[in-house]
């Protein structure tokens, strides 16, 4: 356990450390690709097309947001790893695909911590437990009584297998005990849409994917899984406070970058993110969505993804659950 964990922590340092480039002064000379592993309309979308627009008004090139689904993010992810390490290829990286998929993906060809570097945070969400308003529960714990009253006869969407929605629903029915079946889907938005049509029942999603449809009342929140209640959801209880102790997400986002890519270069994108995340015009459009800007260095950074690597390695492992 010690030499993985210390063949892990030189891999870190291996990020913060991305090759020396001579070019990163002329950097960016034409268009941008901004990989996102997802259907348009999750919350990595969302987070890539606020933080999009503005890099490219930094960059003065247009920065050109790339859908490439499936697989639980495993195909966008291979895609940005196998790229060439330019800085014309980044990916908007999550929990999802980076902090479980390190652990829970054995069989693609890429490796998170050897392939990719991470460049910048962008922005963090807790996640909230929502369900179908037909559902006859008004809080966590009458969920969590359904579910014991009707094992296996319940179910929660998720994003895909492996990714945040879906081990976030399994860390639930870790934390209650109870028997809760996982359909997995090709991306948020239409696992949301499953759950508005009533075809699923629960889905533990990311804010900014289901604010507008708690809003309009298509979907009802029964927590939060923050430690203090949520300011985009203040009225939205957090999971411990509704009786499931332990129950802590935070789904974050960052950039990240193939491996090899120049250390100018990777200074020259984190400086620019950095300067849009400040922006009032940014921290408002991600409030907007029920997210929060992360203002760390690529080091800092670095050090927090390991972190959340390290901490969902023993959900997955608890879980059983198996990626690609």
């Amino acid at each position: 356990m010690k030499q993985s964990l210390l063949v892990v922590s030189a891999l870190v340092v291996a990020w913060s450390l991305a090759g020396d480039g001579a070019f990163g002064q002329s950097y960016p000379s034409k268009p941008v690709h901004l990989v996102v592993p997802f259907t348009p309309g999750g919350g990595t979308d969302i987070v890539a097309r606020i933080v999009g627009q503005r890099l490219s008004e930094r960059f003065g090139q247009p920065v050109v947001v790339d859908n490439r689904p499936g697989a639980a993010a495993t195909l966008g992810t291979e895609y940005t790893a196998r790229s060439a390490p330019d800085g014309y290829t980044l990916q908007v990286g999550s929990t999802s695909e980076i902090g479980i998929g390190a652990s829970l993906h054995k069989r693609v060809s890429y490796n998170v911590l050897r392939d990719l570097v991470v460049v910048t945070p962008l922005a963090s969400t807790p996640m909230v437990l929502v369900v179908h308003p037909s559902l006859p529960v008004k809080t966590a714990k009458d969920l969590v009584a359904l579910a014991k009253a009707r094992p296996g006869q319940l179910n929660y969407a998720s994003a895909g297998a492996g990714t945040g929605n879906h081990m976030s629903g399994e860390l639930f029915c870790y934390l209650t005990k109870t028997n809760i079946v996982h359909i997995p889907y090709k991306g948020a938005a239409p696992a949301l849409a499953d759950v508005v049509g009533g075809q699923v029942h629960i889905m533990v999603s990311t804010v900014p994917a289901a604010t507008g449809l708690l809003k309009a009342a298509r979907l009802r929140a029964l927590g939060v899984s923050s430690v203090k209640r949520y300011p985009a959801l203040p009225e939205v209880p957090t999971l411990i406070e509704a009786g499931i102790p332990d129950y802590e997400v935070e789904y974050w986002y960052g950039l990240l970058a193939p491996a090899a890519t120049p250390r100018d270069v990777i200074a020259r994108i984190h400086s620019d993110a950095s300067q849009v995340l400040r922006m009032p015009e940014t921290a408002a459009s991600l409030d907007a969505q029920g997210l929060l800007p992360i203002l760390k260095s690529q080091a800092e950074f670095a050090a927090f993804v390991k972190a959340d690597i390290e901490r969902w390695a023993v959900v997955v492992k608890a879980s059983g659950a198996e990626g690609f």
